[in-house]
């Protein structure tokens, strides 16, 4: 594939294809009552899903055809944006790219004729079939080799897929752990980075927050982690004002949301207090504005809450701190994720970057935590370090989540589930707190090195039990 033939295909989000001539063979068909039917390609449905499967695309279809057949083929394969009988293509164009919010190098257009010519000129990346009209063979980025009807569709999904999927491997392998500025190491073969996240349950009071990060060292936690936010910009203008019962009494959400923002009074004493007993500290940043704020703190890294995972305007004011981020992937597809990671090695190939597997769902339900991700993540991401960000109310999971390869953890952290609060309900109180950690590294001993051994405590039931020892145990003595 060309180079800029790839550079293009790897932008795309969106891809629009025309109907009769590309993914049928233009031939026209009556069913037995005279209605106006098309055959398809069974190929090319393949293709519509596996670009949406393995590319993250979708796909669109903007036709002057008005038959039923389509609209019946669409239905199948999930293709939302059908648009039937149309005069205007580029009109049609320009309302789903403004509807959609996307940019002319998001969206590539399949076409055979000559209504093609105007849409062609909105888009980033053009094709044709093989049968298509001289004039749109020579226009297009790309002429398929199959004709309409008989795999085009199919083939420029692949080209599609295929430069994503490049541009992806591309991402450079990293070493895999990742060394705070403590000296502390975070990635496979080390010791499980534990973080219990006070966030806002401190409702507010210094006192409750250095009584969680008392709570925190007793259970051996690795670090705190607490939430900075300029509530003027994360709160919607239109909440402003709404009432909400609070334990401060009734006031609107602005006043409430200022109440529990710590300032730097409270942040100098937590940094203080935290050197003090041993134990790191860091903050979820939600805007800019707070990781200026935060800079006046020597923090061990930065970590992005997963609604700001496509906020690239935060994500770069952290770069630009040198601080390791750490990257929550709740509420976010695939290509999001990739587009994150994509712009952190845009900034700097080297730079230290981690990522969680998490679910936005608050206490979450067992069957949606889908801890397999870890792996997932892991295998398509090599060098990183992958861990887990959970929510559920259990602590059997998020062991089981160390179990299966997470090298750093993080959980909602309370004195008191009961508290009132947002995250409370799917917080961990202090004892679970002690038992989590507890089994965490029981399950870190457990683990071995995978090198299969005779221990000195199996002699004594070996030589009981077994009928044939072998020579080398015969005569070694029992400890």
């Amino acid at each position: 594939m060309k180079e800029i033939l790839k550079q293009k295909a790897s932008k795309i989000k969106l891809l629009i294809t025309d109907c009769d001539g590309v993914l049928t063979d233009a031939g026209v068909y009556y069913g037995q009552d005279g209605e106006y039917l098309k055959k398809f390609n069974i190929r090319d449905g393949m293709g519509v899903e596996r670009l949406r499967k393995l590319a993250g695309v979708e796909t669109a279809i903007i036709t002057g055809e008005k038959s039923p057949s389509v609209i019946t083929r669409a239905q199948k394969l999930q293709i939302t944006e059908v648009h039937l009988f149309v005069k205007d293509k580029p009109q049609v164009l320009k309302e789903i790219i403004a509807r959609l919010q996307l940019e002319k190098e998001e969206i590539a257009y399949i076409g055979d004729d000559y209504n093609d010519l105007e849409v062609m000129k909105l888009v980033r990346l053009t094709a044709s079939p093989a049968d298509a009209l001289p004039a749109i063979k020579n226009t297009v980025d790309y002429v398929c080799q199959a004709k309409g009807g008989e795999g085009c569709y199919r083939e420029f999904a692949e080209l599609i897929i295929d430069a994503k999927n490049d541009t992806v491997a591309a991402l450079p392998i990293k070493s895999g752990v990742i060394t705070l500025s403590n000296g502390r190491k975070i990635g496979p073969g080390q010791p499980s980075y534990i973080i219990a996240e006070i966030g806002i349950n401190h409702n507010g009071s210094l006192e409750t927050a250095k009584q969680l990060i008392d709570e925190a060292v007793t259970a051996k936690a690795d670090a705190v982690k607490f939430q900075k936010r300029t509530p003027e910009i994360c709160v919607p203008r239109d909440q402003w004002e709404i009432m909400r019962d609070t334990p401060w009494g009734r006031m609107s959400y602005i006043d409430y949301k200022r109440k529990t923002e710590f300032g730097i009074a409270e942040y100098a004493t937590i940094d203080q207090y935290c050197k003090k007993v041993g134990i790191d500290w860091f903050v979820s940043a939600w805007d800019a504005p707070s990781v200026d704020f935060m800079e006046q703190f020597d923090t061990i890294l930065y970590k992005l809450a997963s609604a700001s995972l496509t906020d690239f305007e935060l994500i770069e004011r952290i770069l630009e701190t040198g601080r390791p981020l750490m990257l929550s992937s709740g509420m976010s597809t695939m290509k999001e994720i990739e587009n994150a990671l994509r712009f952190v090695n845009d900034f700097d190939p080297n730079y230290p970057v981690f990522l969680a597997h998490s679910t936005s769902a608050y206490p979450c339900k067992p069957e949606e935590l889908n801890l397999r991700m870890i792996n997932t993540l892991a295998n398509k991401f090599p060098g990183i370090p992958i861990g887990y960000s959970g929510h559920e109310t259990g602590l059997a999971t998020t062991v089981a989540a160390v179990a299966l390869g997470a090298t750093f953890v993080e959980r909602h952290f309370t004195l008191d589930r009961a508290m009132w609060g947002s995250d409370h309900a799917a917080s961990v109180e202090p004892q679970g707190f002690q038992r989590l950690v507890r089994d965490i590294r029981d399950i870190e001993t457990a683990a071995g090195d995978g090198i299969k051994q005779v221990y000195e405590s199996e002699l004594a039931p070996m030589k009981r039990l077994r009928v044939n020892i072998g020579e080398e145990y015969k005569t070694k003595p029992l400890v």
